[in-house]
């Protein structure tokens, strides 16, 4: 297996960054396999969707109405008014995903990205391992 880790900077707003160019690149010389993708935090996590043409927005306005950020909601009780939601958005958005290798090239649809999802606005740098296991 090889694995390497990506530090990446979100921001200070809830945020999907593309993680496809990364992945594509560390696949490239392989053969057929596996790419699994896996981020060490408890307050985001990973999806394979269609990026850009409002579905950025689409997503983190769905998720908002799911898991509201106001005070009081939730029983978690530190880091900014309704962090607690944060800690629940793995129940929607895992933090690891598995992703097909086909002679070097990711096996992803036309329309679809790797992205990873932080609605967290208290924790802007996040960690991602990709890992590849040859087939």
């Amino acid at each position: 297996m090889r694995t390497t880790e990506l530090t990446l900077r979100t921001g200070d707003e809830p945020t999907l960054v593309d993680l496809t160019s990364h992945c594509a690149e560390f696949v490239r010389s392989e053969t057929d396999g596996l790419l699994n993708v896996f981020v060490p935090h408890a307050t985001c996590g990973l999806v394979v969707l269609e990026l850009g043409q409002g579905s950025d927005e689409d997503l983190l306005a769905a998720l908002e109405r799911l898991l509201p950020h106001g005070e009081g909601l939730w029983l978690h009780r530190h880091g900014s008014p309704g962090h607690g939601a944060d800690h629940v958005l793995p129940l929607l958005s895992s933090p690891s995903l598995s992703l097909p290798v086909v002679k070097g090239q990711l096996g992803l649809g036309s329309w679809q990205s790797i992205a990873l999802l932080d609605t967290n606005v208290d924790n802007p740098t996040r960690r991602v391992r990709l890992s590849f296991l040859p087939g």
